[in-house]
């Protein structure tokens, strides 16, 4: 399975372990608080620590069951992750005197307040992330600043990231069978989990050719391009719209029939004036969304539906819905110190985005183990 980058620079060499030390994420909420009702938020701060492991802590310590605990976003365990929970407001008394219990478990919380209601899954604006890199050159370290600025002006493919497809990156093979009635598991919550990393590998798939087509784009002259999308399985595009394609200033094609989405908030659209929405990808107040193969989902037209039909399975009988192609990396920062050859870098990403994402695009290839990410040189 192929994350393709879209950025064409050289790979870069760098070391990254993912640890709390190195790897540092704080959920934005998408709302804070409102100081009254029958819930209690918390913003809590774990260490070494998945958010279902968090919960299964809290459940024991505090002696309530796990769906009375309201999570907005699932957040990795080989981190030191700060998010916010919400637990029913009669769990107070117990919680205020397990504080000490659940920081011997790595658990601290940060701060509790009243609220009106339980938390959901989506119920976040994005995440910031602190990232340190390792074993990176001078040379390296101006590479990455170049590419940084670089995604600072494109942004960059919202892929779903390896932690989508577990440990052996074979996920989404189990969730087929399971699609293709080959396999039915007694636990619904892991088989809805592997049907969701089949739905992920399919949009990954497409973004890939997506990323691809506009790739071939930008390289390739009018006179070549013809020849080289039927090489590379490509319906075709007269000559005309490949002059439209190419003069898109966005690296990143908008195609006839696409879908569309306000960005970063706000609702899915048909697009139906090209040069107007492509304009509009470029200033970030839109992007294209792919699909998520399921049942009673819109789906693009025209050529857009030609590139996403081979990655949707109507088999897949569970609600289907919409993925940004593209985001926005925000507030990137980075900075370089010499003497330990060390480059940290910080930045925002709206919810559902992989920081291993931009990782990948900084690197110029997949990663693939969830500890360790490095250069050519060092494998």
């Amino acid at each position: 399975m192929q994350r393709l980058p879209l950025l064409n620079h050289a790979p870069i060499n760098f070391y990254f372990t993912q640890t709390p030390r190195d790897f540092v994420l704080k959920e934005i909420p998408l709302y804070d608080a409102c100081g009254e009702g029958e819930h209690l938020m918390l913003c809590v701060r774990k260490k070494g620590l998945s958010t279902f492991e968090l919960l299964s802590c809290l459940s024991s310590v505090l002696g309530c069951h796990k769906k009375e605990i309201g999570y907005a976003g699932l957040k990795d365990k080989n981190a030191l992750t700060t998010q916010y929970i919400t637990l029913p407001i009669k769990m107070q008394e117990k919680l205020c005197s397990s504080i000490q219990i659940l920081e011997e478990k790595q658990i601290k919380i940060l701060s509790i307040a009243k609220h009106n209601n339980k938390l959901r899954i989506g119920h976040l604006k994005g995440n910031e992330f602190f990232i340190r890199l390792k074993k990176v050159s001078p040379t390296d370290s101006q590479k990455l600043e170049s590419a940084l600025q670089k995604i600072q002006e494109f942004g960059i493919p919202n892929y779903f990231g390896f932690q989508r497809f577990g440990k052996f990156g074979d996920n989404h093979l189990e969730g087929e069978k399971i699609v293709k009635s080959q396999k039915k598991l007694a636990n619904k919550q892991l088989q809805e989990f592997l049907i969701s990393s089949y739905q992920s590998h399919l949009f990954n798939q497409w973004l890939s050719q997506r990323v691809l087509l506009s790739k071939l784009i930008n390289d390739f002259s009018i006179e070549e391009l013809p020849i080289i999308l039927e090489k590379s399985g490509f319906p075709h595009l007269d000559k005309n719209t490949l002059k439209n394609l190419k003069s898109q200033k966005h690296p990143f094609k908008i195609l006839e029939g696409d879908l569309m989405h306000h960005y970063p908030f706000g609702k899915l659209f048909s697009l139906e004036d090209l040069n107007q929405e492509s304009q509009r990808f470029v200033l970030r107040d839109c992007v294209p969304c792919g699909v998520l193969s399921g049942k009673k989902i819109t789906l693009p037209s025209l050529y857009a539906k030609l590139i996403q039909e081979p990655y949707l399975d109507s088999q897949i009988k569970e609600q289907g819905s919409h993925r940004f192609a593209w985001i926005f990396p925000q507030n990137i920062k980075s900075s370089y110190i010499k003497e330990k050859a060390h480059f940290e870098l910080s930045f925002f990403l709206p919810k559902g985005s992989y920081a291993t994402i931009l990782l990948e695009s900084l690197a110029q290839r997949e990663i693939k183990d969830h500890q360790k990410i490095q250069g050519e040189s060092d494998e």
